[in-house]
């Protein structure tokens, strides 16, 4: 089969690009810039476009299928020559959904949590030899991609986002999988230029319940009030799982989860984290792990790329890097460092860098976020605003969004970069959020100040 991406350098489709090269699929595709570690990856497999741009004459009519990934514009050169051509479009959920419908698919959904969640999953299943095909948002240690498909194996774990599927098609991706099974983690507003109001948004995880085929199964945080609500209002055939953040205790900067075989140390912390893992118990359980097996191979997960990652530490301080711009992500992340390190100085930055997390009417949302931080410093740009044509934010909006007298602001890449390196990083464990890269810190760099 052959198949020609438009995008094909975003995170997640140089990934499929890989996996369908891997699969003896004949690939192409084409984007206008691609970074690193994209670039590296599609050159590895030679799938490296040879020029970036987009053009029209690499669309054929002997290209069976079009995968048409979010970068693009609904004007694109390459996307209006296939439809002319009458070439089959895909988003990237909608195929996935077509290599998969005839295994059972388990969906891992929510506003936060769903990648760790995946990843847990993952974690056990390849602990224990269990081969599946597979799509998660994040570099996993011991997994070369982060798609993975084959014909042979019964199941397909997807992470499923609630973000749009492509530029032509406006549906939440997660509600093109059709899952067997389905977690729903949390829901907290996000994404607020494709969602404007809080039930709009609720509205797309009411859908995602309603799309579990019948007789599925759906394991959902009853901690969380929209989720229950929505689960127990939920009135299509299926079975439904409850789960809470089980017991767990900290000593000396180490996590101990209370198992039915006594206390057990796990590598990861932070109650959102126990959640999280409570959840991929259940759904490894309906997917033939007993407890037992689950236990001994979640004490080795030391959690995906990026979701609370150490990256330095000496022998009395620690540094961590996180995903987290969502105020419920941040929030819970700040907590979770301040109780695993409580007897350190937290010390928490948080670029603001994404659409929701920029705009003044949603800064509001981030009221206490920082709270568990001993010191807190927020880092925007307002070249970013500025990009995303967003209203001027101003350093006293972001001052009294978080409601904290004592926040630190930053808006120039050089002087935050000065500040953390000045710092004596002795009795404290640092934590930088961010989906970006505060203007371009060397995260390198930060681990030799330790």
């Amino acid at each position: 089969m052959r198949v020609h991406f438009i995008a094909i350098g975003g995170s997640a489709m140089h990934n499929l690009a890989i996996a369908l090269h891997q699969k003896a699929y004949q690939v192409t595709g084409s984007d206008d810039t691609i970074f690193e570690p994209s670039k590296s990856r599609l050159d590895r497999y030679g799938l490296l476009p040879e020029e970036f741009g987009w053009f029209s004459d690499k669309i054929t009519s002997d290209i069976d299928a079009i995968i048409l990934g979010m970068h693009a514009k609904e004007d694109n050169a390459e996307l209006l020559k296939a439809k002319e051509l009458g070439i089959k479009i895909y988003s990237y959920p909608e195929f996935l959904y077509e290599q998969s419908k005839n295994k059972t698919r388990v969906v891992i959904g929510g506003s936060h949590g769903k990648t760790t969640i995946t990843s847990m999953i993952l974690h056990v299943l390849h602990y224990h030899e269990k081969e599946v095909d597979y799509m998660v948002g994040a570099q996993l240690e011991g997994f070369d991609t982060m798609v993975h498909l084959t014909e042979e194996n019964d199941f397909m774990v997807l992470e499923g986002d609630e973000y749009l599927s492509s530029p032509i098609d406006r549906r939440p991706k997660f509600h093109l999988y059709k899952p067997n099974i389905a977690l729903v983690s949390g829901i907290a507003w996000d994404h607020i230029n494709v969602f404007p109001t809080f039930d709009n948004y609720v509205e797309q995880f009411r859908i995602f319940m309603n799309s579990i085929v019948n007789g599925g199964a759906l394991v959902y945080n009853e901690e969380d009030e929209e989720v229950k609500k929505l689960a127990e209002a939920a009135e299509n055939p299926m079975r439904k799982f409850p789960y809470i953040t089980p017991e767990y205790r900290v000593e000396d900067g180490e996590t101990l989860l209370y198992t039915p075989e006594g206390e057990m140390p796990i590598e990861i912390f932070g109650g959102h984290n126990l959640s999280n893992l409570a959840g991929a118990k259940w759904i490894c359980q309906h997917m033939g792990i007993d407890e037992d097996d689950f236990y001994e191979a979640i004490a080795s997960f030391k959690g995906a790329s990026k979701r609370l990652e150490k990256i330095a530490e000496n022998s009395t301080a620690v540094a961590y890097k996180d995903f987290a711009h969502s105020p419920s992500k941040v929030s819970a992340t700040t907590k979770a460092m301040k109780e695993q390190y409580g007897n350190r100085d937290v010390i928490a930055c948080l670029e603001l860098h994404t659409y929701s997390s920029l705009n003044t009417e949603f800064l509001e949302e981030y009221r206490g976020a920082l709270d568990a931080a001993d010191e807190a410093v927020v880092f925007y740009s307002p070249h970013a605003v500025k990009i995303k044509q967003l209203e001027e934010v101003s350093a006293s909006q972001i001052a009294n969004a978080f409601s904290r007298d004592d926040l630190i602001i930053y808006t120039n890449p050089e002087e935050f970069k000065e500040y953390l390196k000045q710092k004596k990083f002795s009795n404290t464990a640092l934590l930088l959020m961010s989906s970006g890269n505060y203007g371009g810190l060397d995260f390198d760099e930060v681990k030799s100040w330790f």
